[in-house]
């Protein structure tokens, strides 16, 4: 159950169940269940619930529960359960914009993956490492990459993470000004979103949306309008869904917007009470952006609340 509420975007539910299972999870007595399960429940259940936590805004602890699922996968030397370790670890250094590491992990994930014929692995950390490539200014090869692994993910029949690789190939149109190539992966994206439930990454790709939008608009009134209104509908599903980051990450969206446009209070009064919010991981970049945006605010829109 914790998979599956994983990628419905139920973070909190999955989490309860993440807890529920290491309380039975017994390592002697489940060696064994990678040959009965294809997967060792004492890895599967740390890589999901890594993601989990990230999404609750608990980016310290989701990377303490990945070095715990790969040192395991390590130990166990099972070729899926690191594969998979490795993989779920170069997506969360993605969602924490670590692209150096999430390079290091992607690779590592497609070497096992290679060796041992796991076509689904090999396919989602070859467009992991793509991302990666592309955050480091290696832009062609990296889209190539994408590319190369999104079609070797298509051809496993598989849909299981697909919007979230091409949110990723958005962002790589977005970052070489391919607004309108970017826009109609993005409805595709969507569309898989309302066939499968596969809500995870929803929030991610409203916003993504309103940055193509505003790539667009040139001050343009109407597409400026369009653009907010996806911000804060993936402010919306975020706060459904308890996603502290993803929240955190549509409010500096919107923030910025308020900002070029002098509604410098509106900023600050949506900014500061999710950047309050959290207790962890002021050394990530989204934090790092979160507290410099919110010293930029003049002093004046503070409202007395700094």
């Amino acid at each position: 159950m914790e998979i599956i509420f994983m990628h419905l975007g139920e973070f909190t539910q999955a989490l309860e169940h993440y807890e529920k299972a290491l309380s039975l999870y017994d390592p002697q007595n489940h060696l064994d269940d990678a040959l009965l399960y294809v997967q060792n429940p004492g890895v599967a259940m740390r890589c999901f619930a890594a993601w989990s936590l990230w999404f609750l805004g608990q980016p310290d602890q989701a990377s303490k529960r990945i070095r715990e699922a790969v040192n395991l996968a390590r130990e166990l030397s099972e070729p899926h359960g690191l594969a998979q370790a490795l993989f779920f670890a170069a997506v969360l250094h993605q969602l924490r914009r670590e692209e150096r590491k999430a390079q290091e992990d992607a690779e590592a994930a497609m070497a096992v993956a290679r060796e041992h014929g796991l076509a689904l692995y090999q396919a989602m950390s070859t467009a992991t490492r793509g991302w990666a490539l592309i955050l480091q200014g290696r832009q062609e090869e990296g889209i190539a990459q994408m590319g190369e692994g999104l079609a070797a993910h298509r051809l496993t029949g598989a849909e299981v993470i697909l919007p979230h690789f091409l949110a990723l190939l958005v962002e790589a149109f977005a970052k070489t000004g391919q607004v309108d190539e970017g826009l109609r992966v993005l409805d595709e994206a969507l569309a898989v979103v309302h066939r499968n439930g596969e809500r995870y990454y929803l929030a991610e790709l409203y916003r993504i949306k309103g940055e193509l939008l505003l790539l667009q608009a040139r001050d343009r009134d109407e597409e400026i309008a369009q653009a907010e209104e996806c911000f804060q509908e993936s402010i919306k599903i975020a706060r459904q869904q308890k996603a502290k980051s993803w929240e955190l990450r549509a409010a500096m969206s919107l923030t910025r917007l308020y900002q070029n446009r002098n509604r410098h209070g509106e900023a600050h009064r949506l900014l500061k009470p999710i950047y309050s919010e959290f207790s962890e991981g002021f050394e990530t970049r989204d934090l790092k952006e979160a507290r410099a945006l919110l010293d930029e605010l003049p002093k004046s829109s503070a409202w007395g609340q700094l």
